[in-house]
C-alpha cells in the first residue's frame, strides 16, 4: 500500500536496477521517499523509474550513473550528487559483484576494487551531505561470506587477480568483511555527530550478484535462496527502525545485532583497512588525473 510516510526523507540506493536493491526502491517508493537510484545501466534503470513514476505519480527519483569498479566513475557521480543540492538521510551501499574475474579500471582485484573501495570512495565523498541532515545513516550491505576470511588478512589480495573459482568466493568473502570493517570504523570516527552507520546480511538472496557464475550454477543456487523482498527488508530494518543510534557500527542478521567475523572486531585493523583504503583511492585518482 502506498503511503506518504518518508515524504520528508531522500535516500541514495546503489545496485538499485536489480535484485536487492531494486526491492528496497520499490518500497521507498511506495512509501514517498525521494530515492537517487546509482547503477552503471542508464537503458536498464530508465524503464524502471518511468514504471515506478506510473505507479507512484509524483515520486521524486532520478538516475545517477555510477560504476563502483571505476574510482573516478565514482568521485563523478559524487560531484553531480554535490552539485544537486538534494539533501540526503541515508545512504544504501548495496551494488556489489560475485564471481567476477579480472581487475578494475584502476588495477583493484575486481570484487575486492568494486564491492570495498568503491563504496569506500561513494561513502567518503558524500558524508558532508549526510552531515547536514538532522539524523543520517549509512548502511552497507555485506554478507556471511566473510566467514571465508580465516586467520589474517593479506593486503596484497586488493591488487592479486583470483585464480580459481574458490578463490573468487574467498575474494567475495574478503569484500564483504571490508563492508563490515567500514561501517564499524565509520561509525567510530562518527561519534558525536548525528551520522550513524551499520552494516548486514540480507541473507543468501537470489539476487543479480550471483550474474558472473555460470548459468547453470546460478539455477541450481537459486533454488536454495530466499526472495529479494526478504533481502530489502533487512535493508530496510538498518535504513528506518527507530532507536539503532546506540548500535551505530553494528553488524546485523535476521534483525538484531550479531557478531560478525573476529576480523571485524578488530579496532586497530578497522583503522588500518581505512588508512589503507584512503591512501589507494588518493593515488589511484591522481594517477587518473595524471
Amino acid at each position: 500500500m502506498a503511503t506518504r510516510e518518508l515524504a520528508d526523507r531522500s535516500f541514495l540506493v546503489t545496485g538499485a536496477s536489480s535484485g536487492i536493491g531494486r526491492s528496497v526502491l520499490e518500497e521507498l517508493t511506495a512509501r514517498g521517499a525521494s530515492v537517487v537510484v546509482a547503477t552503471r545501466s542508464e537503458a536498464k534503470t530508465r524503464p524502471l523509474l518511468d514504471d515506478l513514476r506510473r505507479r507512484h505519480p509524483g515520486a521524486d527519483l532520478l538516475w545517477l550513473p555510477l560504476d563502483l569498479a571505476d574510482l573516478r566513475s565514482v568521485a563523478k557521480a559524487a560531484d553531480v550528487f554535490l552539485q544537486s543540492g538534494r539533501p540526503l538521510h541515508v545512504l544504501i551501499n548495496n551494488a556489489g559483484v560475485a564471481g567476477a574475474r579480472g581487475l578494475t579500471r584502476d588495477g583493484f582485484e575486481v570484487t575486492v576494487g568494486t564491492n570495498h573501495l568503491g563504496t569506500f570512495l561513494l561513502t567518503e565523498r558524500l558524508l558532508p551531505r549526510l552531515h547536514e541532515a538532522p539524523a543520517a545513516r549509512v548502511v552497507n550491505v555485506a554478507s556471511l561470506a566473510m566467514r571465508a576470511v580465516r586467520g589474517s588478512i593479506d593486503w596484497n589480495h586488493f591488487f592479486q587477480p583470483s585464480v580459481s573459482a574458490r578463490d573468487r568466493y574467498r575474494r567475495y568473502g574478503l569484500s564483504k568483511l571490508f563492508n563490515v570493517m567500514h561501517a564499524r570504523e565509520l561509525a567510530k570516527r562518527l561519534q558525536g555527530s548525528r551520522v550513524t552507520a551499520y552494516s548486514l546480511h540480507p541473507g543468501v538472496i537470489a539476487s543479480d550478484v550471483w550474474r558472473e557464475l555460470p548459468r547453470p550454477i546460478q539455477a541450481v543456487m537459486k533454488l536454495f535462496m530466499g526472495t529479494n523482498r526478504d533481502g530489502a527488508e533487512k535493508v530496510l530494518h538498518c535504513a528506518l527502525a527507530p532507536g539503532l543510534e546506540k548500535s551505530s557500527g553494528s553488524f546485523f542478521h535476521h534483525l538484531k545485532e550479531h557478531r560478525p567475523n573476529p576480523l571485524a572486531e578488530d579496532d586497530a585493523l578497522c583503522a588500518e583497512l581505512y588508512r589503507r583504503s584512503e591512501e589507494l583511492v588518493a593515488k589511484a585518482l591522481s594517477a587518473a588525473a595524471a
